[in-house]
């Protein structure tokens, strides 16, 4: 037994004048009641006129928050009238296949057999009106459903299916994150019609029209990759014209290695400006982090090394794979689980190339960070101290055989007995879940804070800093202590 069958019919971007003859007799000739998804459409109002009876879907619309409810409700409804009377028509604005998302579930579905009629799509008519190639690079976007990191600026855009103010709203909310407000953009309506027109307005006016309809379009002509600064792919062309041929003879010269205490600086300065609890300042100095992974990418991919692309991949598939209670099936409880699982699959993907538990801390970490690092290795297998009464012993010891190696006035025994202490600290902060690393930071603000108070007292008496004893300087720092 055959499936029951849906014609699927194209009414056209515009009036009657467009619809194709065959077309306008299947609808004037059917003595079926002939279901469009909406009856806000020229051809319509023409053919109810001559007697042909539509069931319109316009009410679905207002029952639901979003449109993919709505067109899965238009289509559960199509399918059981096809299913009840075995051959229906359904027809859509413009042409089947473009921009209709009902007929792509239709297509979808294994419960009916679709056939399609094409009315004219308004394409050809809204290349026409905006006068551009599409050839030059064209984007078509549903305007109820798109992602803002999906338009590409460079090439033409059209929005389809701008209903109403507050698809229009949605739509100028999105372009005002990469576009200026006053950005000049175009409205469209009832291409290919006697009722076309056309309107040349600024971005913030769009959802102030008096007139949207699902016969609106806008257009976006190509934007100046100048105003697109904000975007990767410009801070890509950027680096690779500072490494090209009449680039920066610096920029030009740097290597992997000698980019090396860049990286380490910018990373500080990230770390100070969230000391200082300063966006704006946080935001920049990423940007430096940022171009420093730039240009190491820029380096490797001119010798054929790897690319940013790849970069960015490593990144994405690490953390899908590490992340199975987010991009699987894994079930945790707690923040505690997450890291247990990060840690397993850790050791999985490190298995093949570790002798040593150790074998994975990164080298090129300052020494306090690697300090911990070493220590938490060593814990995850036991090789700890229980209790911190033991680690300050351990502290204590390590002191008494620095004044020992001092007593000697052995230099090298002095600093490796002077690095077990620190090392032993660092025990104690982990013990008590301190990043040392941070700490020894507010340390070092807390410092410059309070001698920038002692040296404004010693500017404000007009005298040299020889003139004061190293008491009366320390009651200048008394004094800092107290403002805090």
């Amino acid at each position: 037994m055959s499936k029951p069958l849906i014609d699927v019919i194209g009414l056209g971007g515009g009036d009657m004048d467009q619809l194709p003859l065959g077309i306008y007799r299947k609808l004037a000739q059917s003595e079926q009641v002939c279901y469009v998804r909406t009856m806000d459409h020229p051809v319509v109002t023409s053919l109810e006129q001559e007697g042909v009876h539509f069931y319109g879907f316009d009410s679905v619309y207002e029952k639901h928050g979003e449109f993919e409810s709505v067109y899965e409700e238009i289509v559960s409804v199509l399918i059981e009238k096809a299913l009840d009377e075995h051959q229906i028509i359904y027809a859509v604005p413009g042409h089947p296949m473009l921009a209709e998302r009902t007929v792509q579930l239709l297509l979808e579905s294994d419960r009916v057999d679709v056939r399609l009629a094409g009315g004219q799509s308004f394409l050809d008519d809204m290349f026409r009106v905006f006068q551009f190639d599409p050839i030059e690079g064209f984007q078509f976007v549903d305007a109820t459903s798109f992602q803002r990191y999906q338009l590409q600026y460079e090439q033409h855009i059209v929005f389809c299916q701008v209903y109403d103010s507050f698809i229009a709203s949605e739509v100028k909310l999105e372009l005002l994150e990469d576009l200026p407000p006053n950005h000049m953009i175009y409205i469209a309506e009832a291409v290919g019609s006697r009722q076309e027109s056309l309107k040349h307005i600024p971005l913030v006016e769009l959802d102030m029209q008096a007139h949207l309809s699902n016969l609106t379009s806008v257009y976006v002509p190509p934007v100046d990759k100048s105003e697109l600064n904000h975007q990767f792919f410009r801070l890509r062309e950027v680096v690779a014209t500072l490494r090209g041929p009449g680039g920066c003879p610096w920029d030009q010269k740097q290597t992997h290695e000698s980019l090396k205490k860049y990286l380490i600086e910018e990373t500080y300065e990230v770390l100070e400006a969230i000391d200082r609890e300063d966006d704006e300042a946080i935001a920049e100095e990423l940007g430096d982090v940022l171009l420093q992974v730039m240009l190491h990418s820029q380096i490797a991919e001119e010798s054929g090394y790897f690319t940013i692309e790849q970069v960015i991949n490593s990144i994405t598939e690490k953390m899908i794979r590490r992340h199975p209670h987010v991009f699987g099936d894994t079930v945790v409880q707690d923040e505690n689980d997450v890291m247990v699982n990060w840690e397993a699959i850790k050791k999985q993907e490190k298995q093949h190339t570790e002798e040593s538990l150790l074998d994975n801390i990164t080298k090129g970490l300052p020494a306090m960070l690697m300090a911990e690092e070493i220590q938490k290795k060593a814990a995850k297998v036991g090789f700890d101290w229980d209790n911190a009464e033991d680690m300050w012993a351990k502290v204590e010891e390590e002191i008494n055989e620095w004044k020992e190696a001092i007593s000697t006035n052995d230099e090298k025994e002095m600093a490796k007995e002077f690095g077990d202490i620190l090392f032993a600290m660092i025990n104690i902060a982990r013990y008590y879940k301190i990043n040392p690393e941070t700490a020894l930071l507010l340390t070092n603000e807390k410092f410059k804070k309070r001698f920038h108070f002692v040296e404004q007292s010693v500017k404000a008496s007009n005298k040299d800093w020889d003139s004061f004893t190293l008491e009366q300087l320390d009651k200048f720092w008394e004094e800092a202590k107290q403002e805090e």
